[in-house]
């Protein structure tokens, strides 16, 4: 469980535009990752900027890294986000989880989001 100030430490991270995009690919990224060079392609961000990026994400445990031959990957830590989303809901509309209504998902212990039904799961 997080404590004030890691959620703080958590949010400040992701309170930056592109720090907040490159967090967002990752997590479509996913389960694959995605390397440094296509990330700063996709964000027209320098490599340099990225890694400063990268850095301050990976500090808050929003990213993991990985070396897979001359790459490195790097992928969303959802670990993190479900830790943090359930310490902004841990005591969601003073103790009536109902009013929040879907919020409650995001304190499940497995899966970082609920699952999205599209029209070819519909048979």
């Amino acid at each position: 469980m997080l404590d004030t100030k890691s959620a703080v430490t958590v949010l400040t991270a992701l309170a930056q535009g592109h720090r907040l995009e490159v967090f967002r690919r990752l997590v479509a990224a996913e389960p694959e990752g995605m390397a440094a060079g296509e990330l700063a392609r996709q964000l027209d961000v320098a490599p340099a900027a990225l890694s400063f990026h990268l850095t301050h994400l990976g500090h808050a445990g929003l990213v993991t890294s990985s070396r897979q031959g001359r790459s490195i990957i790097y992928r969303a830590d959802f670990s993190t986000m479900r830790t943090l989303l359930g310490y902004l809901t841990q005591d969601c509309c003073g103790g009536r989880p109902e009013i929040c209504g879907d919020l409650s998902v995001w304190n499940a212990a497995e899966g970082c989001a609920p699952t999205r039904r599209t029209s070819k799961d519909v048979k």
